[in-house]
């Protein structure tokens, strides 16, 4: 018989974490875990802002502001707006059927979808139908701008994408209600 050779560290094979094929193979799934987990950490930390809890009261006020838009088409109602943003201030003009209105008006504009950068402004239109209101600096979003007299007998919407638009015109329409 003879005798077997001894076995050295030469013939070993080198231990499963010493290649480098098991640690590629296990990349995919620990960065699908560490997405998860942020994932998840943003869903927890920021309040979905895009339902309201109210929404079956408002889906009620809907018919309340279709008749405030119909008052603002019979009154032929036109609103011009925009921002000066080196000097913080928006600017406007408001005029029904070609005439300027003198107006105490309440100018909304709504972030679309962060509520807490929404800004509602009291505005008084001058005899000439132009006011002006400080305004801190907008984002870089699409806005959702409501005008509204101050007794809330008309109101009247537009969007905005500021800065790519840089002036706003909402001309009064006879709503349309979809199909």
């Amino acid at each position: 018989m003879q005798a077997s050779a001894p076995i050295t560290n030469h013939n070993r094979p080198a231990p499963w974490y010493r290649h480098r094929w098991p640690w590629l193979l296990m990349i995919g799934p620990a960065a699908v875990v560490v997405a998860g987990i942020h994932t998840t950490w943003i869903a927890f930390s920021h309040q979905d802002a895009l339902v309201t809890g109210d929404y079956y009261k408002q889906g009620k006020a809907i018919n309340q502001d279709l008749r405030r838009a119909h008052a603002a088409a019979a009154l032929k109602l036109e609103v011009n707006l925009r921002y000066d943003p080196a000097a913080g201030r928006l600017l406007g003009t408001v005029d029904s059927d070609g005439r300027p209105l003198e107006s105490s008006l309440i100018v909304t504009l709504n972030h679309s979808t962060l509520p807490e950068k929404d800004v509602r402004l009291l505005v008084y239109a001058d005899a000439e139908g132009r006011f002006a209101a400080p305004l801190p600096m907008l984002d870089m979003a699409r806005w959702i701008v409501t005008v509204e007299d101050a007794q809330r007998d008309w109101r009247m919407a537009g969007r905005w994408l500021w800065p790519q638009n840089p002036a706003l015109q909402i001309l009064a329409e006879t709503p349309v209600l979809p199909d």
